[in-house]
């Protein structure tokens, strides 16, 4: 009686997990360097980010993410971001190590995860899969000229050029040397180099608007003069 009852609340917390975030949201959030993290920081956050890799959704979502260029654009882009960093830095906390050691010897841990493995709707939902209107749009896509035109203009957008201009700018190079000052990017223990120094925030990253090589007025602005001061009278 335990079991099934243990059973049945693991399947009530995969459904909760599976509603958390649509198939899109996780899609984006697993192709952003600066969020993609997140699932493996906590064991919760794992246990939903795995409900949502069961429901096949979020697979035809990443799918369909993947023949767009902008998606690699905007890859590019979060890759110059200085989240990025803090993204990935905060591995190191070891509030993070402590709370999956927790996990592990948390018997509704393994069980949430079971319960997943148990759920006969995500074997159904994969056996219609194949049959789903957004698969059928996936699979008609390559004989749409559209994708190919996609791709021949992706380098040549807006997009593509902000970000190839992105290493030109100054501030690119504050912002990363600010975010590798502050606490907050290495999480708990950053936080006892705190009352050393004033936590230095990164300020938002901006890419550079695009520039164009041949106009000196525009390549004079990224390098700007100081003016020479008139005399004191």
């Amino acid at each position: 009686m335990k079991r099934t009852a243990l059973i049945l609340a693991a399947l009530a917390c995969t459904h909760a997990a599976l509603a958390a975030d649509t198939p899109a949201a996780t899609a984006d959030k697993m192709l952003d360097p600066t969020r993609n993290a997140s699932a493996f920081k906590d064991p919760n956050a794992f246990t939903e980010w795995a409900g949502n890799m069961m429901n096949p959704a979020t697979t035809l979502a990443l799918t369909q993410r993947g023949i767009d260029p902008n998606t690699y654009i905007r890859m590019m882009a979060a890759g110059l971001n200085p989240a990025t960093m803090q993204n990935y830095m905060q591995f190191s906390d070891p509030a993070v190590m402590m709370k999956w050691m927790a996990a592990g010897m948390d018997p509704n841990f393994y069980a949430r995860l079971m319960g997943m493995g148990l759920n006969p709707a995500n074997y159904l939902g994969w056996m219609s899969a194949p049959l789903s209107p957004q698969a059928l749009g996936l699979m008609t896509a390559p004989l749409n000229p559209a994708m190919y035109a996609n791709w021949m203009s992706a380098p040549v957008s807006p997009a593509a050029m902000n970000t190839m201009m992105a290493p030109m700018n100054p501030n690119l190079y504050m912002n990363w040397m600010g975010a590798g000052m502050n606490p907050a990017t290495y999480g708990a223990w950053g936080q006892m180099l705190a009352p050393l120094a004033p936590p230095a925030q990164a300020p938002a990253f901006a890419p550079a608007a695009p520039v164009n090589p041949m106009d000196p007025a525009a390549l004079m602005k990224m390098l700007p003069i100081p003016g020479v001061q008139a005399p004191a009278q």
